[in-house]
């Protein structure tokens, strides 16, 4: 009996030490995932048209009616791009440039439905981003050195 409950808990032991591991291996990326409190759960490329709409009701104060044209036109910016991208007739360049065209268009329709108080912190937000991505682009050796944590939120 007391040979039966040695070796139970053993082997309860072993399973309890062993399943970490075996989920771990099991995950899709198990290289340094960086925690989604850090990545703000974002993936390369934009973000979910509702989350970006619900950042900028923060940021901006939006009122339901703009919440609502915002989040149309992030939508169609998403679908555009995502057309874009399928796109394989386009050089490398001129997908970036209509990419460039897409967003800037959208930015401005924004930029349309908000008031004066809004524009004006609309105008700042895109300012800081634009710095951003001006820091973290490849350049000369001294022009990269400005990279500096995640853009700020818009």
């Amino acid at each position: 009996m007391l040979k039966q409950c040695l070796l139970v808990l053993v082997a309860a032991g072993l399973i309890s030490i062993a399943a970490p591991f075996a989920t771990a291996q099991d995950s899709p990326s198990n290289d340094q995932q960086s925690p989604p409190s850090q990545d703000h759960g974002r993936r390369h490329g934009p973000p979910d048209p509702a989350q970006r709409t619900q950042e900028l009701t923060k940021q901006l104060n939006l009122t339901s009616d703009q919440q609502t044209k915002v989040q149309d036109a992030l939508q169609s910016e998403r679908s555009q791009m995502e057309s874009l991208h399928q796109d394989s007739s386009l050089s490398q360049q001129d997908r970036h440039a209509k990419m460039m065209e897409i967003h800037k268009s959208t930015d401005a329709q924004i930029r349309a439905l908000l008031d004066s108080t809004q524009q004006k912190k609309w105008d700042e937000m895109q300012a800081k981003r634009e710095q951003w991505m001006k820091n973290r682009r490849p350049g000369p050796p001294d022009a990269g050195s400005a990279q500096q944590g995640p853009p700020p939120q818009q």
